[in-house]
C-alpha cells in the first residue's frame, strides 16, 4: 500500500518538476542571448553555431535552475496534495506528513547529488567551451568587428580604418581608408573613399564592401629603378562607385572551438580547484610579504630622513614663501614632505593590488564552495516548499509561483550581496558561500514544524481575529433595523 501511495507522490512531484524545468531553462538561456546578443551579431555565424554556443551557455544555468525547479515543483505538488484534501485523507489514515515527505526527499537528495556531479564534473568542460568559442568569435569574424578612426590588420593582406561606422548592424560607414600590404615587388594600392558600406557576398568565405566618391592611389613600378619612378608619378583614379571583395577564408576556416583558452579557474573540478587555492594561498602570502617589507623600508627611510632633518632651534621669526628654497634646512623638510606624498602614493597603488588579489581569491574559493552548497541549496528549497505547500493547500501557478519566487529572489539577492563583501575582503569567502544556506536552513526547519503541527500560518481569518480587538475600537456599532 505504502509503495503504491509513493510510487503516486513521486508521480505528482515529477509532472510539474519536467514542465519547470523546462520553463525556467527557456528563461535563463533569453536572458543569456539578451546579454550576449551584441556578440553574435554581425560575425557570420550559422544557426548551429548560434545553438551550440547558447547550449555551452546554458549548461551552466543549470546550477540555479534546479534548486528552484525543486523549490516550485514541491510547493505545488504539496499544494495540490492539500487542495485536493488527498493530504488530509493520509493524515486520517494515520500516515503522517514526515511519511508523506519521505519519497520525495530521497529524490531531492538524488537530485543534489546529481547536481554536485554535474557541478564538478560537467560544467567545468562546457565552460571551456563556451569562454574559447566567444574568444575564437570575437578573434575569427571580423566582418563587421572595427573600432572606429583606429588601424585595423583584421582583413588578411589590408590595412584598414574608418572614421565613422554606424547602421543598425554596423554596416554604415564614412572616411574609408584601405592600404594593401604589399611586397618589394608589388604594386603599392591604396584607397581612399569619403563613404561605403558592408554588402552581404555571395560567398561567405569574402567580405563585400561597396565604396563611394574615393580614390585609388597605385604605385605600378614595384621592382623597377629609381629613375623610372621619378619620370613618371603615381596613379591616382578617381571613382563614384568601387566595389570591392576581401578574402577571409583563411580567418573563416579557423576552428572556433579551438582551445586557446584553458588557465581559469572555472575550467576545474573540485578536487583541482583545492590545489588552485592552495596554490593561491602560498602566492599571496609571499606577495603580502614583498608589499609590507617594502613599505615598511619607505617609511623607515621617511622617518630617518626626517630625524637628520629635524631643526632643533625655535623658529624666531616669519619665513616668506619666496625665501623658502634658499634656506637649506627648509628645503630639505620640503624634501621630506614630498618622500611622505610619494610614500602615500605607494602605499595606495600597494592598497589595489593587495585589493585585486583578495578579490581573485574569494572568487575561486565561493566558486568551488557553490560547487556543493548550491547541492545543499536543493534540500533546504525542498523542505521549504514542501512544508509551504502543506500549509497554503495551492496548487497550480498562482501563489505557489508568486511565493517560490520571492524566496528565490531573497536568496538570489543574499548571495549576490555577501559575494561582493567577500570580494572586498570584508568576510571569508568560506563563510560567503554556506551564508544563505545557514540563513535559510533555519527557516526550512521551522517551515516543517510549522506544517508537522498543522499551523494555520496562512489563514487570513486567524490574523483578522488577532487584530479584532483593535480593529473594534475604531468602528462604530449600527444598530439593527427591523423589516417592515
Amino acid at each position: 500500500m505504502l509503495k503504491i501511495l509513493d510510487r503516486y507522490i513521486i508521480k505528482t512531484f515529477f509532472g510539474p518538476f519536467f514542465f519547470i524545468f523546462s520553463v525556467l531553462f527557456f528563461i535563463f538561456i533569453v536572458n543569456i542571448i539578451w546579454v550576449q546578443l551584441g556578440q553574435f551579431m554581425g560575425k557570420g555565424l550559422s544557426y548551429w553555431q548560434i545553438l551550440k554556443l547558447l547550449f555551452y551557455l546554458g549548461v551552466s544555468v543549470i546550477s540555479l535552475v534546479l534548486p528552484l525547479t525543486i523549490l516550485l515543483a514541491s510547493i505545488m505538488s504539496f499544494g495540490e496534495f492539500g487542495e485536493r484534501y488527498e493530504l488530509a485523507a493520509m493524515k486520517a489514515a494515520g500516515i503522517s506528513l514526515t511519511r508523506v515527505m519521505a519519497p520525495l526527499m530521497g529524490v531531492a537528495t538524488v537530485l543534489a547529488v546529481l547536481l554536485f556531479l554535474f557541478s564538478n564534473n560537467i560544467i567545468p568542460d562546457f565552460q571551456k567551451k563556451a569562454k574559447n568559442m566567444l574568444f575564437n568569435i570575437a578573434q575569427t569574424k571580423p566582418a563587421l568587428n572595427f573600432t572606429p578612426g583606429q588601424f585595423i590588420d583584421q582583413l588578411p593582406g589590408y590595412m584598414v580604418k574608418f572614421d565613422k561606422i554606424y547602421g543598425e548592424n554596423g554596416e554604415n560607414i564614412e572616411g574609408v581608408f584601405v592600404h594593401r600590404k604589399a611586397s618589394t615587388y608589388e604594386n603599392q594600392q591604396s584607397i581612399v573613399a569619403e563613404k561605403g558600406k558592408f554588402v552581404p557576398a555571395a560567398n561567405k568565405n569574402f567580405l563585400k564592401l561597396e565604396l563611394y566618391n574615393g580614390y585609388i592611389f597605385e604605385d605600378n613600378f614595384a621592382g623597377k629603378g629609381e629613375n623610372v619612378r621619378l619620370k613618371q608619378p603615381d596613379q591616382a583614379i578617381k571613382f563614384d562607385t568601387l566595389v570591392s571583395h576581401f578574402d577571409i577564408s583563411e580567418v573563416i576556416n579557423k576552428a572556433i572551438e579551438k582551445e586557446q583558452i584553458t588557465d581559469d579557474y572555472r575550467f576545474q573540478t573540485y578536487g583541482q580547484l583545492n590545489e588552485t587555492v592552495a596554490k593561491n594561498k602560498k602566492e599571496n602570502a609571499a606577495y603580502f610579504e614583498n608589499i609590507s617589507s617594502d613599505v615598511l623600508s619607505q617609511t623607515n627611510s621617511v622617518i630617518t630622513y626626517m630625524d637628520k632633518t629635524k631643526s632643533k632651534v625655535m623658529a624666531k621669526q616669519q619665513v616668506k614663501l619666496d625665501t623658502v628654497k634658499e634656506d637649506k634646512k627648509l628645503e630639505m623638510i620640503y624634501n621630506a614632505y614630498n618622500r611622505l606624498d610619494n610614500l602615500k602614493t605607494t602605499a595606495s597603488g600597494k592598497k589595489n593590488e593587495f585589493g585585486s588579489n583578495i578579490k581573485y581569491f574569494s572568487k575561486v574559493v565561493i566558486y568551488q564552495q557553490r560547487i556543493i552548497s548550491y547541492s545543499v541549496t536543493c534540500i533546504i528549497f525542498f523542505l521549504i516548499g514542501a512544508s509551504l505547500g502543506s500549509i497554503i493547500r495551492k496548487g497550480g501557478m498562482g501563489l505557489p509561483v508568486i511565493i517560490a519566487i520571492i524566496i528565490f529572489i531573497i536568496f538570489y539577492v543574499m548571495n549576490l550581496g555577501i559575494e561582493n563583501i567577500s570580494w572586498g575582503g570584508g568576510m571569508s569567502p568560506y563563510l560567503a558561500a554556506w551564508l544563505p544556506n545557514l540563513i535559510l536552513l533555519p527557516f526550512g526547519i521551522w517551515m516543517t514544524y510549522k506544517a508537522l503541527t498543522d499551523s494555520q500560518l496562512f489563514d487570513a481569518e486567524k490574523y483578522k481575529a488577532l487584530f479584532k480587538p483593535i480593529t473594534k475600537r475604531f468602528s462604530k456599532n449600527k444598530e439593527h433595523k427591523r423589516y417592515q
